[in-house]
């Protein structure tokens, strides 16, 4: 089952109606991570008026908001829809806002929160996550060009590679890919070849 979330730390801004906000957002995997980014972004800019916020996690299905002082709906429910629409998870949007002196209403606030979290998210990209399994391979050096060949119709990650008595290359691929490389792998070395699981994580590849 794959999900959505962030590829890297964004930011960006712009001002409307002389109100200056500035959108951040980052890739997180625990409330703990969320928090301290928004304490990061809130000492940033410690004379601003208003630090709105909202995550999404995947543990426990987690969301939280905040308005930050402004009126109630206005601030942290449009960024957290920004996350939600789409099904971003694991991620923390801050929006900060200097005042300029023109009242925005409730309506414009919304738009307002509501697009400082989106430039934010779209800074930092939306990274598509799937089950992924690192594979350990040995074989020997008759091998090696034979195998070599089969990597890339599997979209193959390698890790690392070992050229010692026997070569061992550490592999990544897609969960949904082992088992037809697995099989093809077996044919290809008349069973004497078997991958061995390294490890099982969610990852953003091809």
């Amino acid at each position: 089952m794959s999900y959505l979330t962030l590829k890297k730390i964004g930011t960006d801004e712009f001002v409307e109606k002389k109100s200056r906000f500035i959108g951040w957002a980052k890739p997180v995997t625990t409330e703990e991570e969320a928090l301290a980014f928004l304490e990061e972004v809130h000492a940033k800019y410690p004379d601003a008026h208003h630090g709105a916020y909202a995550y999404s996690l995947r543990e426990g299905q987690l969301r939280r908001y905040s308005d930050a002082g402004e009126p109630q709906g206005t601030a942290g429910v449009p960024i957290l829809e920004v996350l939600t629409k789409p099904g971003i998870v694991d991620a923390v949007v801050v929006v900060t806002r200097y005042f300029g002196g023109i009242l925005l209403g409730g309506g414009g606030l919304i738009r307002a929160y509501g697009h400082g979290a989106s430039i934010a998210v779209a800074n930092a990209g939306i990274a598509t996550m799937v089950p992924c399994q690192t594979l350990q391979l040995v074989f020997d050096y008759a091998m090696y060009g034979k195998i070599s060949y089969l990597l890339p119709d599997y979209k193959i990650e390698t890790i690392s590679s070992d050229f010692g008595e026997q070569v061992t290359l550490v592999i990544k691929m897609r969960t949904e890919r082992v088992e037809a490389f697995s099989k093809q792998l077996s044919e290809l070395t008349a069973g004497t070849l078997v991958p061995k699981l390294i490890k099982e994580e969610y990852d953003d590849m091809e």
